[in-house]
């Protein structure tokens, strides 16, 4: 049973963090501003904005284990790679520690799920 609350309630923060990517296609002054102090190029943006979102909707849905598989890399080098691009840009502490703070939610959900959202279930695993 806390196996199953670890990975719901991780995985629904998860979701809920990829879900904010949404904001990515507003345009938001703030948003443009961010990925060009990072150096990132704007069409990233809005890859990301349709990617991440797609993400968080495969690990809520029943199935798909495959992509499931795909949706933990994509945020997991995501969010690496905003760690990397934050810390470089010379952003606080309060603005770096935050991919960094997901990625270990993120693998609380990855080693906590159940076999049927597995590629291949884990021997003893339910």
């Amino acid at each position: 049973m806390v196996r199953k609350i670890a990975y719901w309630s991780s995985t629904a923060i998860v979701a809920v963090m990829l879900l904010f990517a949404l904001t990515y296609l507003t345009g938001n002054e703030q948003v443009v501003a961010g990925f060009t102090k990072s150096g990132y190029p704007q069409h990233l943006r809005i890859v990301l904005g349709f990617a991440k979102p797609a993400a968080a909707i495969v690990l809520l849905l029943p199935g798909l284990a495959l992509l499931k598989e795909w949706a933990y890399a994509g945020a997991t080098f995501a969010w690496v790679m905003a760690f990397i691009a934050a810390y470089s840009a010379g952003e606080g502490a309060n603005v770096w520690s935050m991919p960094p703070a997901l990625l270990v939610i993120l693998a609380v959900s990855y080693v906590t799920r159940p076999a049927s959202r597995r590629l291949v279930p884990l021997p003893g695993a339910s």
